[in-house]
């Protein structure tokens, strides 16, 4: 058979070669999909997560590194979580509230690293800080994560997060609103005295409490929610008969949720848009969720 005659058969051979993952330096047929942002999930992640798994500790062993307040630049002492090994992990820094340290949403750090983020939280510069003042402190943070900080060789500097609870909720906005580049912001009852966040392009999900009485959802949250532009994916969540502190203690909902947003928006995992979309129903711990689905 001569070579003209064999060249559209070879080339249709590899062409289903190629397709079916088993070409040379093709990924085998039992490897997971790499994510839409160049992360690969470890074995023990393979699986689409649940609700309840991202509830609950990950797969991960997690190390915890504390930071001096004199090393840091532009914000007070620092505490970064990070898993045990491996590298490539997005980054997210956490603000605490006003009169509050890094303490009051430490158990955010290791529940977030434990599922594959490498996280920063801190001090700020005094517990007075204001939302934006909180906002810049942010991004100082994930700065000194990715740029000088122990842990800058396990992150990766082109995905990022940013969250906060209360005035560190409006400074998380303020930071996302101000660096078009983060990837997701998850502000946690968050307060400000700007109302409107037309500007802000993260993704971002805001957190509220049904009984909150100092950041009320009718004048922050919701407020800052309806206001995002139409064009940007965003989410609302309302927690049931919870209070301005239900961020300051492990809850589930938040733990759930914040997880799902972070490997939506920096992982690019669209494995866990079925929690995402359309999201949960009202119950006994959710009092409502508005979304902009399908992300």
């Amino acid at each position: 058979m001569s070579s003209s005659t064999w060249a559209p058969r070879i080339a249709a051979v590899a062409a289903l070669t190629l397709s079916l993952g088993l070409g040379a330096g093709a990924p085998a047929l039992a490897d997971p999909p790499t994510h839409a942002k160049g992360v690969k999930p470890g074995p023990s992640e393979l699986a689409a997560p649940s609700a309840s798994d991202l509830a609950a500790d990950g797969p991960h062993a997690v190390t915890t590194t504390a930071i001096s307040g004199s090393v840091t630049p532009g914000f007070g002492a620092a505490t970064i979580y990070a898993p045990a090994s491996g590298s490539g992990y997005g980054g997210v820094a956490i603000s605490p509230g006003y009169m509050s340290t890094q303490s009051a949403v430490s158990w955010l750090g290791p529940r977030l690293a434990s599922h594959g983020f490498v996280v920063i939280t801190f001090d700020t510069t005094t517990i007075w800080d204001n939302p934006d003042s909180r906002g810049v402190q942010l991004l100082a943070a994930l700065d000194y994560l990715t740029g000088s900080s122990p842990a800058r060789g396990q992150v990766d500097a082109s995905r990022l997060a940013v969250m906060g609870h209360s005035m560190g909720g409006g400074g998380s906005l303020a930071a996302a609103k101000s660096r078009p580049s983060i990837d997701a912001a998850i502000p946690l009852t968050p307060w400000h005295t700007d109302k409107t966040w037309p500007e802000v392009s993260t993704p971002t999900l805001i957190v509220g409490a049904e009984n909150d009485g100092i950041a009320p959802v009718a004048s922050h949250a919701e407020p800052f929610y309806e206001s995002l532009a139409t064009s940007t994916d965003r989410a609302y969540l309302e927690l049931n008969a919870a209070t301005h502190s239900a961020p300051n203690s492990e809850n589930a909902q938040i733990s759930t949720y914040s997880l799902a947003w972070l490997k939506r928006f920096v992982d690019g995992d669209t494995s866990v848009d079925p929690i995402l979309c359309p999201g949960p129903a009202a119950s006994s711990t959710v009092e409502e969720y508005r979304s902009s689905c399908p992300f």
